[in-house]
């Protein structure tokens, strides 16, 4: 050091204090710096593997599938016997039988999941693909004990399962606020990737209400996830589950970094239905719905770019008894906002059949509340296409308002109002130039001009009149059984 460094004075004691200091700090004696105390705090998952890892389950399936043998060969052997033996082929039964063997079943394993135990007496929670066409669940506990399980039940549309062992006295989760969750909190998991029991994975929440086009919104995180840990618990740094994995975003089949997992409030509400009655009854109000975009939004004055627009009503459903409308855009369910599309079926979904509930809908510039009552889901039901018929057709307006944006339109029929259950509107016959490039097309009827309904070509003209041309024009449509908007941008 000396010979290094050459110093005098206050200099050379400054230096001192700085070796000294570091020295120090190094060896552990002085206060940590800020980088030291953030390496301490890194999580130790040692205590949680300790304390839920008893609670997690290994799932293996088995599906018993049909085998023949070659009934040819079986045939011919025994036609041998018989000829030049005189009798039949030894093991062969000796009362009549059909040409053909009967079908023999063979055991295969069919995949390998992961589970957790819900309660003591032995219910088990997974996922409904993880059990989906098995013949038999066998269910492994940490402790190496291996007992067949039953099927409770499944729900396809959260893919929850529930299976039940004989067995008391189990070492059941505890269950966790998925609300108080936190993007960026640790997690870990716990669960049997490629058949590896007990494997334990860790790592951040990335998002939450993560919507990927399913029943539910997941929860979003970077934890290691494979074939194998479906079905196993997401844990919180309390020890709770706050959910089931289910899901990864891959485009090789591993782990790319992505993982998904169903909530747990939300497959505790299934499984205690399905611990009930065995199925999951849900809320259906008969709309079909899409986004509503943020030109749209603007354009007939919702403000911003929320809620569910309706694009078809279902003909005696909950919705259209109390009133819902295709164009009409709900924003609220039983007073709950809706922010996005996926937000309605799931608080429909999650609402009991029978109960009345208020539906807030966005209709011709204003808001408006509807009563109806709860209907139960069912399978889907192929539509019925209505059949055309040969009739007169009105002739097509071609108003001076109309030819600028390219439309030439017709009034209805009544039989077509009949047909298409409508009280009026205007048929696009022909769609050019601005009304073209806006998505319209012969064929499609347009229900309403900015928020005024037009039910006839004198209304639709004055609409159009009255509209702003420097701005966006926005049309209600029907197209089929859909209705949607299409924003018309005159030629300036």
């Amino acid at each position: 050091m000396m010979m290094l460094f050459k110093a005098e004075g206050k200099g050379l004691r400054a230096y001192a204090m700085a070796a000294s200091l570091a020295l120090g700090a190094t060896l552990g004696f002085l206060p940590a710096t800020p980088v030291q105390a953030q390496t301490r705090a890194l999580p130790d998952f040692t205590d949680l593997v300790d304390q839920v890892g008893p609670s997690v389950v290994n799932i293996r399936t088995i599906e018993r599938v049909s085998q023949r043998g070659n009934p040819e060969m079986d045939e011919e052997m025994q036609e041998f016997f018989r000829r030049f033996f005189g009798q039949p082929m030894p093991g062969a039964p000796r009362s009549p039988r059909p040409n053909r063997p009967q079908p023999q079943e063979e055991e295969r394993p069919r995949g390998v999941g992961s589970g957790f135990i819900l309660t003591q007496d032995g219910y088990v929670m997974t996922n409904a693909h993880v059990v989906e066409d098995a013949s038999e669940v066998l269910v492994t506990l940490a402790d190496k004990r291996e007992f067949k399980a039953k099927i409770i039940g499944a729900d396809k549309r959260t893919d929850v399962a529930v299976v039940k062992i004989d067995a008391t006295g189990l070492p059941a989760v505890k269950v966790g606020d998925v609300s108080k969750l936190r993007v960026g909190e640790w997690v870990m998991a716990i669960g049997s990737p490629f058949g590896l029991e007990n494997t334990v994975t860790a790592g951040i929440v990335s998002a939450k209400q993560r919507d990927t086009g399913d029943y539910l919104p997941f929860i979003q995180t970077d934890v290691a996830i494979n074939p194998g840990n479906s079905g196993g618990p997401l844990i919180n740094m309390r020890g709770e589950v706050v959910g089931i994995n289910s899901q990864i975003y891959s485009r090789s089949g591993g782990f790319m970094g992505i993982s998904f997992s169903i909530p747990i409030d939300e497959a505790w509400r299934v499984s205690e239905q399905l611990r009930t009655s065995g199925r999951v009854s849900r809320g259906r109000i008969g709309v079909q719905i899409d986004q509503v975009t943020k030109d749209v939004a603007e354009s007939i004055g919702l403000g911003k770019a929320a809620g569910a627009l309706v694009r078809s009503v279902e003909a005696g459903s909950p919705g259209e008894k109390a009133g819902i409308e295709a164009g009409d855009i709900i924003t609220k369910f039983d007073g709950k906002v809706i922010e996005r599309p996926s937000d309605l079926p799931r608080l429909v979904g999650n609402t009991k059949p029978g109960t009345r509930s208020v539906v807030t809908v966005f209709r011709r510039g204003a808001s408006r509340d509807l009563n109806v009552t709860i209907a139960e889901i069912e399978p889907d039901k192929p539509a019925k296409v209505a059949a055309e018929r040969e009739e007169p057709q009105p002739k097509a307006s071609s108003s001076v308002a109309a030819r600028s944006l390219g439309l030439a339109v017709t009034e209805l029929t009544d039989a077509q109002k009949r047909e298409l259950k409508l009280k009026g509107g205007v048929k696009v016959e022909a769609a050019t130039d601005a009304a073209a490039r806006a998505g319209l097309r012969e064929g499609d009827v347009i229900l309403a001009v900015g928020n005024t309904e037009v039910g006839s070509l004198k209304e639709f003209d004055g609409a159009l009149n009255k509209a702003d041309k420097s701005k966006p024009i926005s049309m209600l449509f029907r197209r089929g059984d859909w209705a949607q908007y299409a924003l018309v941008r005159p030629a300036r």
